[in-house]
């Protein structure tokens, strides 16, 4: 079989968990000889798809492109694409790598798309001007021959807003990239710390989990918060962390590489997921195979991912967050405990799988 994968993720995120996924998707599905997978994107930013050893792939990256660079990019690699369509080269399976009005599938080839999540289609009001970008969402999951989603709680919220068959879709969930062998950073901190990784935007919660650190006087004598990506902080989060009594060395915002991320995992005293929503959650994954007690909102896909391997909480209850994490970062019996339950919950998840239950849609 001819898998062709496009360009779109890697035009829009340096870094990523859509386009994490795709890389390691492409990359494992490689590894079968007899199935030729190759990534079109003559122009690209991403920082995955530059490392060595990728599926058949030719293109520049072009570092430090603005808002503008990007969409440059994305048009030229999207007409490319389109061009490309019409030809007589033959492609089996064409996966588009995100949403876009513009259907660049070759001739006979079966289309697949991946949803992640429905978080437009959820939370419209936290993503104001975005009616043109559901919209093509929605056509381009509508016309795909195959939807795959990453956890059933996607599944069931596609099918609920969208006019998609069930029996057009499947559910295969992540893997995760990080494991013991994972180089690692040492993160020098003052205090212990609890982690957070990604945006702090909206329904991703981080107030409520902001809140729970600042109202424990406990967890704010013991411990720092450390934000892994998501950007610098605003002035706006600046202001609320001063306004809660803390200071920028009791909330400290990193960014870097993976190996700061693992070392963060490492040596955090738990992980702290506040969102209201994700499709799936990698960071859930990485955290337990790294070793690391993790502690989650209880909405959404979480449960499905995590098991019993977790301390779920209340994401909309601050007090609930409050007590959940004391119980565990106080408590090293409960802490060596989760460690446990997440490195045995980590095991049922890798990308080897992904790439073989996604040849079966494929196939079929």
């Amino acid at each position: 079989m001819k898998i062709l994968f496009d360009h779109q993720i890697f035009c829009l995120q340096q870094y990523g968990g859509i386009s994490r996924y795709f890389y390691e998707l492409a990359k494992h599905l490689a590894a079968f000889a007899e199935h030729k997978v190759e990534i079109l994107a003559p122009f690209y930013i991403n920082e995955y798809l530059a490392a060595p050893g990728v599926a058949a792939h030719k293109g520049l990256k072009i570092p430090g492109l603005s808002g503008a660079g990007k969409a440059a990019a994305w048009g030229i690699d999207t007409a490319i694409a389109y061009l490309l369509s019409g030809s007589r080269r033959r492609v089996d399976i064409f996966h588009e790598t995100y949403y876009s009005g513009v259907d660049c599938c070759p001739r006979l080839a079966k289309r697949i798309i991946t949803v992640h999540d429905m978080i437009y289609e959820k939370f419209p009001d936290q993503f104001p001007g975005k009616d043109r970008m559901r919209q093509i969402r929605k056509h381009a999951i509508i016309r795909a021959d195959h939807v795959i989603c990453v956890s059933d709680n996607t599944r069931k919220d596609l099918l609920n807003l969208l006019p998609v068959p069930e029996n057009k879709t499947s559910v295969i969930y992540h893997g995760y990239s990080f494991n013991k062998k994972t180089k690692n950073k040492s993160f020098q901190s003052r205090k212990p710390y609890l982690l957070h990784v990604g945006r702090r935007i909206g329904y991703k919660n981080f107030d409520l989990l902001l809140l729970a650190f600042a109202h424990s006087s406990k967890l704010r004598k013991d411990f720092s918060l450390i934000c892994f990506g998501g950007g610098a902080f605003r002035p706006a989060e600046q202001k609320r962390i001063v306004a809660l009594g803390l200071s920028l060395q009791d909330v400290i915002q990193v960014h870097d590489d993976d190996a700061d991320l693992a070392g963060l995992y490492r040596n955090a005293a738990a992980f702290v997921y506040p969102s209201l929503y994700e499709g799936f959650g990698i960071p859930l994954l990485e955290a337990m195979a790294l070793a690391c007690p993790v502690i989650c909102s209880n909405a959404s896909s979480f449960p499905e991912v995590v098991g019993n391997a977790a301390e779920l909480f209340d994401p909309l209850d601050e007090k609930n967050l409050r007590e959940t994490i004391e119980r565990v970062v106080f408590s090293t019996e409960h802490r060596v405990a989760l460690v446990q339950r997440g490195l045995n919950r980590a095991k049922l998840f890798s990308w080897d799988r992904c790439a073989k239950e996604t040849l079966q849609v494929y196939v079929n």
